[in-house]
């Protein structure tokens, strides 16, 4: 005999009264996915430094034209509450005080992953694509290489490219600004 087993789904506004009321803190490392909370993994050295390059890199290249957030929620839909590592928003005056970003305001979500590869390919990608999130790149450390989705639709994105070592990553939203692989994870230009 199989025994199926309840799970108990949550909106967004659930989970965020289950962070005002103090039943999830701060010291929690969990986002909403698809109605469940779902423990994030710990962040090691490598990706902590991937995040910060990128976030300084992005910074530096499109300065005003938009918020890098990190690591902040994203409020996709009544049941999905992620945090990618990098966001680039749509600038507001008030920095999204009173609600988190939605999919209109957002021009590019970053994912970096050494352990959670899979998870972010199988199960996040697929969300941010239903969502109709324009661009998201996932940045992979152990392979050193980036995958960039366009073209959301709910069965998913359309286009998958990957870029490895010298390969240069354009912005849709922002056709003068260029990175490259090697910006992204720390190695000197090949000259």
């Amino acid at each position: 005999m199989t025994v199926q087993l309840l799970r108990r789904k949550f909106t967004v506004e659930q989970y965020q009264k289950m962070i005002e009321s103090g039943i999830l803190t701060e010291d929690d490392r969990v986002e909403l996915i698809r109605g469940e909370i779902i423990e994030m993994s710990p962040i090691g050295t490598k990706h902590a430094a991937c995040v910060n390059r990128m976030i300084n890199l992005l910074v530096q290249l499109l300065g005003k034209r938009v918020i890098v957030a990190a690591q902040n929620p994203v409020a996709l839909n009544d049941n999905s509450q992620p945090q990618p590592d990098v966001a680039l928003l749509k600038p507001r005056d008030d920095f999204y005080a009173t609600a988190h970003p939605q999919p209109q305001d957002i021009f590019l979500l970053i994912e970096v992953a050494d352990s959670t590869i899979e998870y972010d390919r199988e199960e996040k990608i697929p969300l941010y694509a239903q969502a109709n999130i324009i661009e998201v790149w996932l940045v992979d450390i152990n392979e050193e290489i980036v995958e960039v989705y366009q073209q959301p639709t709910a069965a998913g994105y359309q286009l998958m490219q990957k870029f490895a070592s010298s390969q240069t990553l354009s912005l849709p939203a922002f056709p003068d600004v260029n990175i490259t692989v090697n910006e992204i994870f720390g190695h000197s230009s090949a000259v």
